[in-house]
């Protein structure tokens, strides 16, 4: 069904994945589920596969493949029980990194994007703050210029890798214009004084470390402004279509990995005389989760095919990660349903998945904020350009 989308290629780098997930990081993962740190170990073997690099380019060490590779990385981070593993995979890749590239200089890409794709340095995107999270315009951390160096000043919050990162590329204010026109973007290394991390504790993504972080008159040189002063959101709202769409993906991903576990789990299960998935109540049910599932997984695949020609998907991938998401809740909370008693006991994945996935409709803009912009765009008639 989905040939058009992936080649013989793209399916031996999923089952290369796979073996290395199973060998590498599934033996580890309810230690860091239980600790909260992920050993830095592993992301020095990522970069070493080079996943970190999949789509950026070969002069930093990245392998410039196209998206259906990069969703074939999501997809299987999501199938080893552990979202939030995923998710500081994924948001060093595909969120601080996607900024170094985009707006870093050639010499923030040298020291920034280069290490990052090897795996020797972890970056984190610090975007939502207290008082402003899906409202980026209503940001209050400020970066006032003095003489070749900003002054930093404010607070963030909700940042995955936000405790254990070795920079951070940060959205700050740097005029007194209205958002949409005053806000920059910086990429700042972790050990510049003033910057402190406190850890979250969260209801799921246990194993991610997720950060309040508080900038106290931070000093950076004017160097590590990325892209040009004031820029900042249509860079920020430009890049969102990535991280939506790779929202979206995960959730189909994860509702699929659901599918297959309680697929298997009900046909091995028996109640009066006969296996649980012959019951026409579950059967029934299954067939409308898995129609679901399909309906947004290949829509994913056309959003993504048109993204890797270059496309600007803001709508789409808006669309993909509201109703993805809130798919990948519905379909995880019933497949817990088939299991009964079971998928309420922590040794079975349902449970922490159930917890994982609660997730997906709050982060990356909420649904409730990402319905008003599907409204703007379709009552509206808004039209939002890419930055670049």
């Amino acid at each position: 069904m989905y040939t058009m989308y992936f080649t013989e290629e793209h399916e031996l780098f999923r089952k290369s994945l796979q073996d290395f997930l199973k060998k590498e990081v599934v033996p580890h993962i309810d230690k860091w589920e239980e600790t909260g740190t992920i050993e830095r170990f592993i992301w020095k073997k990522f970069g070493d596969m080079g996943y970190f690099g999949i789509n950026y380019p070969e002069a930093y060490g990245g392998l410039n493949l196209d998206l259906f590779y990069t969703v074939i990385f999501l997809e299987e981070l999501q199938k080893i029980d552990s979202c939030g593993f995923a998710a500081a995979m994924w948001a060093h890749a595909y969120l601080a990194m996607t900024h170094l590239e985009k707006e870093g200089d050639e010499t923030i890409k040298q020291n920034y994007l280069a290490p990052s794709i090897a795996g020797d340095k972890i970056g984190c995107l610090c975007i939502s703050e207290p008082f402003a999270g899906s409202d980026v315009a209503g940001m209050r951390t400020t970066a006032v210029k003095d003489g070749d160096t900003y002054v930093i000043n404010g607070s963030k919050t909700f940042i995955t890798n936000g405790v254990y990162s070795d920079y951070l590329v940060v959205s700050a204010k740097t005029g007194q214009e209205e958002a949409h026109k005053s806000i920059s973007i910086f990429v700042i290394d972790r050990n510049t004084p003033g910057i402190s991390a406190t850890k979250l504790n969260k209801l799921g993504w246990r194993a991610s470390d997720t950060a309040e972080i508080a900038f106290d008159n931070v000093v950076i040189p004017a160097s590590q402004l990325m892209g040009e002063e004031g820029k900042g959101f249509p860079y920020i709202m430009q890049h969102f279509a990535l991280e939506r769409l790779i929202m979206g993906v995960n959730a189909h991903a994860r509702a699929e990995y659901a599918l297959e576990y309680a697929q298997k789990y009900m046909s091995e299960r028996m109640a009066f005389g006969k296996t649980i998935d012959k019951f026409q109540a579950l059967r029934h049910s299954f067939a409308d989760l898995y129609s679901e599932m399909t309906i947004c997984k290949t829509f994913n695949y056309a959003v993504t095919y048109q993204l890797n020609k270059g496309e600007y998907v803001v709508k789409e991938a808006t669309i993909s990660k509201l109703k993805s998401t809130k798919m990948a809740d519905d379909v995880i909370y019933q497949c817990l349903q088939f299991l009964g008693g079971y998928g309420y006991i922590e040794d079975y994945p349902l449970a922490r998945l159930l917890r994982d996935s609660r997730l997906g409709p709050i982060g990356g803009g909420t649904s409730e904020i990402l319905k008003e912009i599907i409204a703007k765009m379709v009552l509206d008639k808004k039209d939002y350009k890419p930055a670049t």
